[in-house]
């Protein structure tokens, strides 16, 4: 029996803390684990799935509308936010109880407490101290909101919105990645004035520039208000709400502020100084291939280390910590086809290399790209579009990229992830026999080659 109190410490209990003690724990460590707020981390708490189930309650507002097109008549719909948040707070509790069963199931002690490093082998967790072989630093990330005058005092970020008792009768979202585009999505359609204000002129920069084109496009020809490019320069508390004095010069008066401008790791207090573990530019832990920072016993993984900030990410890489320190053998982290997703309406999802990313390279590629209406809108005359594109590296011919945006999209992209990881060639595409009628059918036929798009370099 080692000297230490426990073979593996776990600070902070997010999806991928919870993966890497749990798994450490059934390969027979004795595993302590720390975490201050709710177990299951941002994902469970104030992300993912809160934002899923939300994003599913607004869509029921086209469906309403849409259903006219097949003969449906509806009747006057209402929609109650203390229902919604309610039922979401339940969901969320049994969740939370999951986890806390996968952790003391093969014997993980929990401690309900804000952890730190004392040094490189203690723990101080509340008011007790513990000591660890190995240490894993799973804490997440937090949102950032910009220095602008009177945003800290009135804006709230995502970790706040989940819990308005009140939906804002008027709402400004301020971002222009995938969290603040959902949130416009799911406030528009949910009937709130929604303004989206993002500084630059392009959407969704971390997908391909179809995705964000696309998914931009539909989001201007619904309730939203798009302002871009457009910057807040001040907030203040008005008689009427809150007033957002514009860069441009304009003004918006709203009841709520939010901003999705970007998380960054969250590494403050944790004594990792005093543990011997250097942290990069922006507060990230720096760490090698394997998960070790520079404390020889101090690992991280998840969105403190600012690699690849999802939530499938953090839990790969904390099992494989877990199965590299406490089981024969390694499991591998493989980044190059991780999929993600945008979850608008339409949805957006990607995996493989963008059309920039290709470029970037210095690779020659094939383009295939085609955009039509699905034909669940034949009927509706809902002017919405699906796009489709793979980018093919033309010497192999094998599929470097796969891009979508409708209906569906983050479910198929999904299963091409597969097909990209075993090094699919579009001739492999083309072999394949679509299943008709589907909108997924039509990767499987796509033939005509588009030109590259002329796009900004670096």
């Amino acid at each position: 029996m080692s000297s230490y109190d426990f073979d593996y410490f776990v600070i902070g209990a997010g999806s991928g803390g919870v993966r890497s003690a749990r798994i450490a724990a059934a390969h027979g460590a004795r595993v302590g684990i720390a975490e201050e707020w709710h177990l299951g981390g941002t994902c469970v708490n104030v992300g993912c799935v809160p934002k899923k189930l939300m994003v599913y309650a607004s869509a029921f507002t086209l469906a309403f509308e849409d259903s006219a097109g097949y003969g449906w008549t509806a009747g006057e719909a209402s929609h109650d936010w203390r229902t919604l948040i309610a039922n979401k707070d339940r969901e969320i509790a049994r969740l939370n109880g999951i986890y806390r069963k996968l952790l003391e199931g093969p014997g993980a002690r929990i401690y309900e407490s804000r952890a730190r490093l004392i040094d490189a082998h203690t723990i101080e967790a509340g008011d007790e101290r513990v000591t660890a072989d190995k240490v894993l630093i799973a804490t997440g990330g937090r949102p950032t909101v910009p220095p602008i005058p009177g945003a800290a005092e009135h804006a709230i970020t995502s970790d706040q919105v989940f819990f308005l008792e009140e939906m804002p009768r008027r709402i400004a979202i301020v971002g222009g990645g995938y969290i603040a585009l959902e949130f416009a999505g799911i406030f528009s359609k949910l009937g709130a004035e929604t303004h989206l204000i993002h500084r630059r002129e392009r959407l969704l920069a971390e997908f391909d520039h179809d995705i964000g084109r696309c998914v931009g496009q539909a989001l201007r020809s619904g309730p939203a208000t798009v302002h871009i490019p457009e910057q807040i320069a001040a907030v203040e508390r008005g008689a009427d709400g809150l007033r957002l004095a514009l860069a441009s010069g304009g003004a918006l008066t709203v009841d709520c502020l939010m901003f999705a401008t970007g998380r960054r790791p969250n590494t403050q207090d944790l004594g990792l100084e005093a543990a011997g573990v250097s942290v990069g530019e922006g507060g990230a832990v720096i760490v090698d291939d394997a998960f070790r920072t520079s404390a020889d016993n101090i690992y991280a993984v998840g969105d403190v280390i600012d690699r690849v900030a999802l939530t499938p990410v953090a839990i790969a890489e904390g099992h494989a910590v877990a199965d590299a320190l406490f089981a024969e053998g390694g499991r591998e982290v493989y980044y190059p086809t991780i999929p993600s997703a945008v979850f608008s309406d339409p949805p957006g999802a990607s995996v493989g290399l963008s059309e920039e990313q290709a470029q970037r390279k210095g690779l020659g590629i094939d383009i295939y790209r085609t955009e039509f209406t699905p034909m669940m809108h034949t009927l509706t005359g809902r002017d919405e579009k699906v796009m489709m594109k793979l980018i093919v590296e033309a010497e192999t011919d094998r599929v470097l990229g796969c891009h979508m945006v409708g209906r569906d999209a983050p479910e198929i992209v999904q299963a091409l992830a597969v097909a990209l990881t075993a090094g699919v060639t579009k001739s492999q595409f083309d072999r394949t026999i679509g299943l008709h009628p589907t909108t997924a059918e039509e990767f499987v036929t796509l033939r005509t080659k588009v030109a590259p798009a002329d796009l900004p370099a670096g």
